[in-house]
């Protein structure tokens, strides 16, 4: 009975042993193809349509801050930040930070509907193929990325955000030539 028992326990640890590498071996291969875009990083270019239908290319944005932020409707930290992110648009829209906001995966009607309740005035693009969630490595959001005047991406927030960390945020992706000349 005793060695049964020893046979028994040798037998489900030498399982979970293959399995546990299986599961990584999977996961590798899962993962290879895709990248995370870190700080550090360039930012990867994209065309996204806009609710109004416009295409807008990140590289169009080259020469300017670009706050961009990945969310969706149902996302409780994305709905309380969306007002923070406005008023911080407001103040840095016309100082070399632009917002682009993605939704990813929603029907037009549902983020519409969001976007005026909301009061929401910055570009929102629509991410129905989830591109950006693939070619920038994209998992759980919120997530947003701070991109400076050349393309690089200075940081990667991963987590809903404050009014003030917004407003800091949005200052550390000002150009220079903004900072210095418009206060």
């Amino acid at each position: 009975m005793k060695n049964r028992k020893k046979r028994f326990i040798m037998r489900v640890s030498i399982l979970s042993v293959f399995a546990l590498i299986i599961g990584f071996v999977l996961y590798q291969n899962f993962t290879k193809g895709s990248g995370v875009v870190n700080a550090g990083d360039m930012a990867p270019d994209f065309n996204l349509e806009t609710l109004s239908g416009e295409t807008i290319q990140l590289s169009d944005y080259r020469g300017q801050g670009v706050f961009l932020n990945v969310w969706a409707t149902y996302c409780k930290p994305c709905e309380k930040e969306m007002p923070y992110i406005e008023s911080q648009y407001q103040y840095f829209k016309d100082k070399g930070v632009k917002v682009l906001a993605v939704d990813v995966g929603e029907s037009e009607v549902t983020v519409r509907s969001f976007v005026e309740r909301k009061g929401m005035t910055f570009p929102v693009l629509m991410d129905h193929g989830e591109q950006l969630l693939d070619i920038y490595g994209i998992g759980p959001i919120p997530v947003t990325f701070l991109i400076d005047e050349n393309g690089k991406v200075v940081d990667r927030i991963t987590a809903g955000m404050t009014e003030k960390e917004i407003h800091d945020y949005m200052k550390r992706i000002q150009p220079n030539d903004w900072r210095s000349s418009n206060g």
